[in-house]
């Protein structure tokens, strides 16, 4: 993953707000992946069609901290939801 890439969220893939998190399932696979808040924006801005870098510069206005720790945290969650086939790079 690069701070460049946009995500595509497949057709089968569906996502739902249960109390503070947020459940991922892929319809095909029945795969699925929780969320927490953090992760829950995160995704949200993806589904959104923002690049990864622009991702990061919301959640770094959003939350206080560090550029370098953010796009840890974006690349990390990216690479596991990818890894899964929930998410693929545009």
């Amino acid at each position: 993953m690069n701070l460049s890439d946009k995500i595509q969220i497949p057709a089968q893939v569906m996502a739902r707000q249960v109390g503070a998190e947020t459940v991922i399932l892929d319809l095909a696979t029945g795969t699925y992946f929780g969320l927490d808040p953090v992760g829950a924006r995160i995704w949200q801005l993806m589904s959104e069609g923002k690049t990864l870098s622009e991702v990061c510069d919301a959640m770094q206005a959003e939350f206080e901290v560090s550029r370098e720790d953010i796009q840890r945290d974006v690349i990390e969650l990216t690479e596991k939801l990818k890894a899964q086939q929930l998410i693929s790079t545009a």
